[in-house]
């Protein structure tokens, strides 16, 4: 063994398939959300509400409610393990993961049960004039407004939140090349 294979640190323990895709398809529809989300509510404050605008709506409550699961299937499989935190983690790196880690599970769990009971409060809870989610709430026009108002600018946090989180990993795969970034990334 040479001595700069002896400076090389071990590759950290990769998440396993199920893990690594329900993070990637969460990621892609959430990225996917927040700008559907900011568009549909702009357009209709700016136009009114059309029929496009009905169908946006409809689609964000739709993708938003599949996203709700999603994110309750992915936190079951991350309360199954996790790797152990990578052994090149500073300690500031490793407070800075759980704390985002944590703040990110909780808002990808709170930001759809805000939108979702927002439109059971309004009540708005048609998709595509094909079907009904469940109600969550009685209609309370005042409520939903707070509620919904809550959801955008959560969701909002959310997305800031996405965006460090992108950028830590960015510089664990370029900059410091500690293989963190390989723990998740695909092939499934």
């Amino acid at each position: 063994m040479s001595a700069s294979d002896r400076n090389v640190p071990p590759a950290p323990a990769r998440y396993g398939h199920t893990a690594r895709a329900l993070h990637w398809l969460v990621a892609l529809v959430v990225l996917g959300l927040i700008p559907l989300g900011l568009y549909m509510v702009s357009r209709g404050e700016a136009t009114g509400f059309d029929a496009l605008t009905g169908a946006l709506y409809s689609l964000h409550k739709f993708v938003g409610f599949l996203a709700l699961w999603l994110i309750v299937l992915r936190m079951l499989v991350r309360l199954r393990g996790a790797p152990p935190p990578a052994a090149t983690l500073t300690r500031f790196e490793r407070v800075a993961s759980v704390t985002v880690h944590a703040a990110l599970y909780a808002l990808l769990l709170v930001v759809p049960l805000l939108g979702w009971a927002g439109v059971s409060a309004y009540p708005a809870l048609n998709v595509f004039g094909l079907f009904d989610l469940p109600a969550l709430l009685s209609p309370d026009e005042a409520l939903a407004k707070r509620l919904l108002g809550l959801h955008g600018l959560l969701a909002q946090i959310l997305g800031v939140l996405a965006l460090v989180h992108i950028a830590a990993a960015l510089y664990h795969r370029f900059l410091k090349r500690d293989g963190v970034m390989a723990r998740m990334w695909p092939p499934f």
